[in-house]
């Protein structure tokens, strides 16, 4: 059987080469070997190719393989059946682990799982106070990148994810933070101090709430845990949102995140009541009544005996359609116009200046670390060695300076 049977691409990659990425960091080697050795019994126990506990021990044990060198030093240290006995807990720890979800064997199973976290966030109740403006925002965003990318993983710079969020750069930052800590997002690999976008997975809080409100929100009233009288389920249509959200209308100074959630709630033939549009999003009825009267003031919504319809401007096939014209003039009402060109603009040139500095620490360090003849030895002008201690080399090369043969003196 070949060592690497079963196995896909990336962790039999991991295997024999070993975390030539840096994918598994610790604190010291023996953290970093046993984070390694985890993701390689995670990979040996995919539904349908889980590896025999002596398959592992074949392929960590006794094979040279770099995947292998942390169990290979606990055989050494504490003999071949105490290294045994750990690798075989290893890998019923990470079967266990790898039962608990859902497996995803091709792209439509990685579709089904990006929707059950979509109707997650749909159905939860996102409150301004809380930060929930922004957060809605935040995942909408990154559910439409793991639609396209197939998978709950994707990859997103700050920077980038502010452009999309139409919003401050510190905004999606402490954005990130509260979904980190809510369980709503995974960290897996920084991007900070790189040209790159940190690596991030999407979460499912509480497992088994699929069809109910988040375990970090209140649920919505007339659903499984909340109070009063049954209404109408709270949600939220995210792809109608990241339409919307980005542009400048929506701005915090303008309509704002909430305007826009509105928005994806009205339509242009069936009239909604304040009270309708305050139970389908759980913002609070000042909330409401606020971001309502701008929007009709703007032209966004029109109101008739008390019901709200979407602007037929706005009106597509299928819900809120943008209109570049309409928006924009959204947006010089409310004085955001621009503000996301601005913000692109000054996002560019971070980019450029930090390419830049980069680029000088390198050349720095590289000077300093190469560079053997020291600055000034050499007269500039006439190219003469004014250091006595360079008499008698070939300082042309001020980073390989060679002794001058005996006939050149």
């Amino acid at each position: 059987m070949a060592i690497t049977k079963g196995l896909s691409a990336p962790t039999a990659r991991l295997l024999l080469e070993g975390d030539v990425e840096g994918r598994y960091p610790g604190r010291n080697d023996g953290e970093e070997g046993y984070r390694l050795t985890m993701a390689l019994a995670a990979g040996a126990s995919q539904p349908g190719r889980e590896w025999m506990p002596a398959d592992f021990y074949r392929a960590l044990l006794y094979s040279p393989t770099p995947g292998g060198e942390w169990a290979r030093r606990l055989m050494r240290r504490k003999g071949a059946e105490f290294a045994e006995g750990k690798l075989a807990w290893m890998l019923t720890k990470a079967r266990n682990f790898v039962r608990q979800e859902a497996p995803i064997v091709c792209r439509q199973s990685a579709w089904e799982a990006v929707e059950r976290v979509r109707r997650a966030v749909e159905r939860s109740v996102w409150r301004s106070r809380d930060g929930g403006e922004a957060d809605v925002k935040n995942l909408s965003v990154r559910l439409e990148l793991c639609e396209r990318g197939g998978g709950l993983d994707h990859e997103l710079s700050v920077r980038r994810q502010a452009e999309l969020m139409g919003c401050a750069l510190r905004t999606a930052v402490k954005s990130n933070r509260r979904l980190r800590a809510s369980g709503w997002l995974e960290l897996e690999r920084s991007g900070a101090r790189t040209e790159e976008g940190s690596k991030w997975r999407l979460l499912l809080p509480g497992k088994g709430e699929q069809d109910s409100a988040a375990v970090t929100h209140p649920p919505a009233a007339g659903s499984a845990g909340g109070a009063g009288p049954r209404v109408s389920v709270v949600h939220t249509d995210t792809r109608a949102l990241v339409r919307l959200a980005g542009h400048d209308a929506f701005h915090r100074y303008g309509h704002g995140t909430n305007g826009a959630r509105l928005l994806t709630l009205l339509e242009a033939g069936e009239g909604k009541t304040a009270v309708e549009l305050r139970e389908a999003t759980g913002l609070h009825r000042t909330t409401v009544g606020r971001r309502l009267k701008a929007l009709v003031a703007d032209g966004l919504v029109e109101e008739l005996e008390g019901l709200f319809y979407l602007a037929p401007s706005l009106t597509g096939p299928a819900g809120v359609l943008p209109d570049a014209t309409v928006l924009e003039g959204a947006a010089q009402e409310r004085g955001t116009a621009g503000a996301g060109a601005r913000r692109k603009a000054r996002h560019s040139r971070e980019r450029l200046n930090y390419r830049r500095w980069r680029a000088e620490r390198r050349a720095r360090r590289m000077d300093v670390a190469l560079r053997l003849v020291p600055v000034g030895a050499v007269d500039v002008e006439t190219g003469e060695i004014t250091d006595p201690g360079w008499e008698g080399w070939d300082v042309s090369d001020p980073y390989r300076p060679v002794p001058r043969p005996a006939w050149a003196a």
